[in-house]
C-alpha cells in the first residue's frame, strides 16, 4: 500500500500547480482592466454618447479604445488588445488606417456638421477605406492590394473590390496631407449587415457580452435611419497602437409610449430611454474596461425648462460654449437588480435646431443629353458664420474640395469656372493650391484636389467641370474648433471633442449615365433586311411562276381540240383506256 501513495499524490500534485499557474496568467487581466505591469500596458475603455435631434430623433454614439504599449516582438501574446490587429499594423507598416461601413446618409440640415460626430463619424454609403503606410513608394500598391484582401476576410465584406488600381485614388493633401504615401478607395453600392457588425463586435474584449457594448441588439440598430460602424487606427514607435471602434446609430423613439399633443396643438418630441431604445437594459460595466462612461448632451436650458431626467445618477456635469451641457453616468454602479436606464421626458413642445456648418456643401449634374455634361458643386453659406469667425470684414475661410471620378467619365479640367454670389470669379484670386492627377483608360482615376480660399460674409459659391460621359465622394474641408469641456484625464471621447479638426462634409452620391448604343438601331436593321428579302424572293417567285402560267396559256392556243389535252394534263377530266 505505501508504494501507491506517490502515484496517487501525483495527479492531485499536477492539477495543483496548473491551477496555481492558471490563476497567474489571470490575475493581470482580472485586476484592472489589464493596465498593471502584469497585463503589459494595455488598457480598454468604453463609452456612450446620447444626444436628442431637433426631428424627434435621438443619435447614439457608441466609442471603445483598445492600446496597446511599443512592442518590438512580432506575434506578442495579447492580453486585451486584438492580435488580429496588431498583426495587420506589423504586417503591412500601417501608420493610420480608417475602415466604415455605413447604411443611410448623414442630414447635415437636421442633425448637424460642425460638431466631431457629424465631422469624424459621419460617412458616405457603403465602405470608404484610407490607409497611411510607412514604406517606400514602390511598395505600397502591393501593399495596399493585400491589406483589402485581409480586410475582406476579416470583416466579411468585399473589400478586396479596392485592389485594382481603378478602384483607388492616392490624393497628396486634399484628404489628409502626405508624401504620397495614402490609398483611398469607396465601394458607395457595398450592402451593410450583421455580417459585418458580428466580426466588429469580436474584436472587443467582452464582445456584446457585457458592459456598454451588451445593448447592441440588432434589430434596434438596423432599423434606424442612419447606421456607421467605424475603425480607426493609430500606430508609432512612441505610443504603440491605438485601435478606435465608433459606431453612429440614429433611432426614432417610440413615440406611442407617451403623449404627442399639449394644449397648444404643438407636438411634443418623444419621450425615451436606453431600455426603450435598444430593447435591452445597462446591468454593468466590461470586467475588463479601465472606465465604463454614459454621457447625456443636452442643449443649454433644456433641463431647467423642457426636459425632465429619468435617472437623475449623474455624477457630474459639464457645460460647453456652443450652448450644449454633458451629463456623466458611470456604469460602475448599475447591475442587474439597478439597471442604468437614461432616458428624458419631455414636458413641453420645442423647436430648435442643431449647429450647422458655416458651408452647406451639396453636388449635382448639369446639361442634357448623354454626351456632354457638368458636375457642380455648390456651398451654401447657414449664415452661422458669427459664431466661429466674429468680425466678417477682413476674415476669409478655408475651404479644400477633393473630387474623384472613374476613369471612363472624361472630366475637362481645363474648363474650371468659380463663381461666388452669382458673379464669376478670376481662378486665381480664389485658388491657393490645386493638384490634378489625369485619369488613364483602365488604369487610373481622376482626382481633382483644391484649395480654395473664400471670404466669410460669402452667401453662396459653385465650382463646375466639364465631363464627357460612379459613385463616388466629395470632401469639403472647413477648419475650426470644438468647445473645450473640462473633464476628466479618463475620458477618451471628451477628448477627442476637444481636439481641433477640420470640418469634413460628404455630398450626394451622383450617377452619371454613360453613353449606350442606340436600341432602335438593330430594329431599323431587322425590318430593312427583312423587306429586302421579301421584295426579292417574292419577285423571285412570281417570275418563276409566271413563266409556267404563260407556257399553259400558249400551248392551249395551238392545240387544235382544245379543253380535251389541257384538261387531261391538268388532271380536271379523268383519261380513258
Amino acid at each position: 500500500m505505501a508504494s501507491l501513495r506517490p502515484l496517487s499524490r501525483g495527479p492531485f500534485l499536477l492539477l495543483l500547480i496548473f491551477f496555481v499557474f492558471s490563476l497567474s496568467l489571470l490575475r493581470p487581466i482580472q485586476g484592472n482592466g489589464g493596465s498593471d505591469g502584469g497585463g503589459g500596458g494595455e488598457e480598454f475603455s468604453e463609452e456612450l454618447l446620447l444626444k436628442p435631434l431637433p426631428d424627434r430623433k435621438v443619435l447614439a454614439h457608441f466609442h471603445f479604445r483598445s492600446a496597446a504599449p511599443p512592442s518590438a516582438a512580432n506575434g506578442r501574446h495579447h492580453h486585451l488588445f486584438p492580435k488580429a490587429i496588431a498583426q495587420l499594423v506589423q504586417k503591412f507598416q500601417i501608420r493610420e488606417l480608417e475602415l466604415s461601413f455605413t447604411q443611410g446618409r448623414w442630414n447635415y440640415e437636421r442633425w448637424g456638421g460642425s460638431d466631431p460626430i457629424s465631422t469624424r463619424n459621419a460617412k458616405p454609403p457603403g465602405v470608404e477605406l484610407w490607409a497611411l503606410f510607412d514604406l517606400p513608394t514602390e511598395e505600397i500598391d502591393p501593399t495596399w492590394k493585400n491589406l483589402t484582401h485581409a480586410l475582406s476576410g476579416l470583416f466579411c465584406a468585399s473589400i478586396n473590390f479596392l485592389e485594382s488600381p481603378t478602384a483607388y485614388s492616392s490624393p497628396y493633401w486634399g484628404f489628409l496631407s502626405n508624401n504620397g504615401n495614402l490609398r483611398y478607395g469607396a465601394l458607395p453600392r457595398e450592402a451593410v449587415c450583421t455580417e459585418n457588425l458580428t466580426p466588429w463586435l469580436k474584436i472587443l474584449p467582452c464582445r456584446d457580452k457585457a458592459g456598454i457594448a451588451s445593448l447592441l441588439y440588432r434589430p434596434s440598430i438596423y432599423k434606424g435611419y442612419y447606421h456607421s460602424q467605424r475603425l480607426r487606427l493609430l500606430s508609432s514607435e512612441s505610443k504603440g497602437i491605438i485601435l478606435e471602434q465608433t459606431l453612429t446609430v440614429v433611432l426614432q423613439p417610440n413615440s406611442y409610449t407617451s403623449s404627442l399633443l399639449s394644449s397648444s396643438d404643438a407636438q411634443l418630441q418623444p419621450s425615451w430611454s436606453l431600455s426603450q431604445l435598444f430593447k435591452k437594459e445597462m446591468t454593468g460595466k466590461c470586467v475588463l474596461a479601465k472606465s465604463s462612461k454614459i454621457f447625456l448632451e443636452l442643449e443649454r436650458g433644456l433641463l431647467e425648462k423642457i426636459v425632465e431626467i429619468r435617472d437623475d445618477s449623474w455624477i457630474g456635469k459639464f457645460d460647453g460654449q456652443v450652448g450644449s451641457s454633458l451629463y456623466e453616468y458611470k456604469v460602475d454602479n448599475s447591475n442587474e437588480n439597478k439597471p442604468l436606464d437614461v432616458g428624458i421626458t419631455w414636458k413641453l413642445p420645442l423647436v430648435w435646431s442643431s449647429v450647422h456648418a458655416p458651408f452647406q456643401a451639396s453636388r449635382f449634374l448639369m446639361g442634357s443629353g448623354n454626351e456632354r455634361g457638368s458636375i457642380a458643386i455648390s456651398l451654401q453659406s447657414t449664415q452661422t458664420h458669427d459664431q466661429y469667425f466674429g468680425d466678417l470684414n477682413d476674415c476669409t475661410v478655408p475651404v479644400i474640395v477633393l473630387q474623384v471620378v472613374p476613369w471612363y467619365v472624361k472630366v475637362y479640367y481645363h474648363t474650371l469656372q468659380i463663381s461666388i454670389d452669382g458673379k464669376p470669379q478670376t481662378l486665381s484670386d480664389v485658388i491657393e493650391k490645386i493638384q490634378v492627377t489625369p485619369s488613364e483608360d483602365k488604369l487610373l482615376p481622376g482626382t481633382l484636389e483644391i484649395m480654395l480660399r473664400f471670404p466669410c460674409s460669402m452667401l453662396s459659391a459653385t465650382l463646375s467641370l466639364d465631363f464627357d460621359k460612379d459613385s463616388y465622394t466629395l470632401t469639403n474641408i472647413l477648419q475650426m474648433s470644438y468647445p473645450d469641456y473640462d473633464v476628466s484625464d479618463d475620458s477618451s471621447l471628451l477628448h477627442n471633442l476637444q481636439e481641433k479638426y477640420l470640418v469634413r462634409s460628404y455630398t450626394e452620391v451622383l450617377l452619371v449615365p454613360l453613353t449606350t448604343p442606340d436600341f432602335s438601331m438593330p430594329y431599323n436593321v431587322i425590318t430593312f433586311t427583312c423587306t429586302v428579302l421579301a421584295l426579292y424572293f417574292g419577285s423571285l417567285l412570281n417570275v418563276l411562276r409566271g413563266g409556267l402560267v404563260r407556257r399553259e396559256i400558249i400551248s392551249q392556243k395551238d392545240s387544235a381540240r382544245p379543253g380535251l389535252v389541257p384538261l387531261y394534263f391538268l388532271g380536271y377530266l379523268p383519261a380513258k383506256e
